[in-house]
């Protein structure tokens, strides 16, 4: 395909629990990974697969990252981000999803790329959490779909 035209898409489980009156979203450390390794991201997330849909993506992502199950009816689109790669970096589509219904304890399933794995109050969130993850959970909470960062 010609460069010109490729664009990746990624897919982002925000994935919430209640716990004593107040919405929680769970995170993940990212390491050893090459990008923002020591930073807060959205446990369960990757690219989409040549020939899977976003949805399918998220429930493979969900598993192979957290060993938790996932019902594609519990699989709600909340978000998507049009992301233009900076110096020449990748353009992405960036796909979020709402899961609020899973099966299974999450844990940290691939230990190679994953440092921690804790619950935030969606108000009190990380310093270290990853910018546009932050901006994404506002975009959630605000219920704004779409969104353009360049």
């Amino acid at each position: 395909m010609d460069k010109h035209y490729k664009a990746l898409s990624a897919v982002f489980p925000i994935i919430v629990r209640q716990c004593d009156g107040k919405m929680q979203v769970l995170l993940h450390q990212r390491a050893n990974t090459g990008y923002m390794d020591g930073k807060w991201d959205f446990a369960g997330s990757g690219h989409v697969d040549e020939g899977e849909t976003a949805k399918m993506a998220v429930i493979r992502e969900c598993l192979e990252e957290l060993g938790i199950t996932v019902d594609v009816e519990f699989v709600e689109f909340v978000h998507l981000s049009h992301r233009i790669g900076k110096n020449g970096g990748p353009t992405y589509y960036d796909i979020y999803f709402i899961v609020k219904k899973y099966d299974g304890i999450a844990t940290i399933a691939e230990p190679n790329k994953c440092s921690a794995l804790e619950w935030f109050d969606l108000g009190n969130l990380p310093n270290e959490i990853i910018d546009i993850r932050k901006l994404a959970i506002q975009n959630y909470l605000d219920a704004i779909p779409y969104s353009e960062i360049y």
